[in-house]
């Protein structure tokens, strides 16, 4: 990795730039960061991947789509859009839904702290799962998504705790109307 892409940008809780600081400094500090996870869904089912077992965290765990750090010379949503084309090979538009930041301790070394920007986009072509970042894929129909997270959170990723209620109730709002 090139200097450039290990390089997060550093933000104060409203997600005003404040600096940038290295990937592995910002993850063994709680050190706010901004991010970035991209839900896809078609019909009612959302594409859920499992990280890869050597994640350096939640290495085994389902989550969203994709997820990641837009670097200080990148556009959010364009950061976006290429990082879910190198995790799960699907080229789509997405949409910046909501944001929230949270902060997790792995262990007394290893933090997330981050201003999470939520995308969503339709999907619904050929997946190619990169083995560096993704064990597995797998279409969740919504109301199965709902029973799994109800009766097993710690299959989840922590970030995904906390978005995947708001992206289903808006998938489903949406779904009404």
């Amino acid at each position: 990795m090139n200097q450039t892409q290990d390089q997060l940008i550093l933000v104060d809780l409203y997600d005003h730039k404040i600096g940038t600081i290295s990937k592995s400094e910002a993850h063994c500090k709680p050190l706010l960061h901004r991010a970035f996870s991209v839900f896809l869904f078609r019909k009612d089912e959302m594409l859920l991947q499992k990280r890869a077992r050597d994640k350096y965290h939640s290495g085994g765990l389902w989550t969203n789509a994709c997820c990641s750090h837009p670097r200080p010379e990148e556009d959010l949503a364009e950061a976006a859009r290429n990082r879910t084309i190198l995790e799960v090979g699907a080229d789509c538009q997405l949409r910046e839904e909501f944001s929230f930041v949270y902060c997790h301790r792995f262990h007394e070394a290893l933090y997330e702290y981050e201003y999470d920007h939520v995308f969503t986009g339709r999907y619904d072509g050929p997946l190619c799962p990169n083995p560096e970042e993704v064990e597995e894929l797998r279409w969740v129909p919504f109301a199965e998504l709902e029973q799994w997270l109800l009766e097993r959170p710690q299959d989840f990723s922590v970030w995904f705790l906390t978005a995947a209620p708001k992206v289903l109730s808006l998938l489903r709002s949406r779904q009404e109307n």
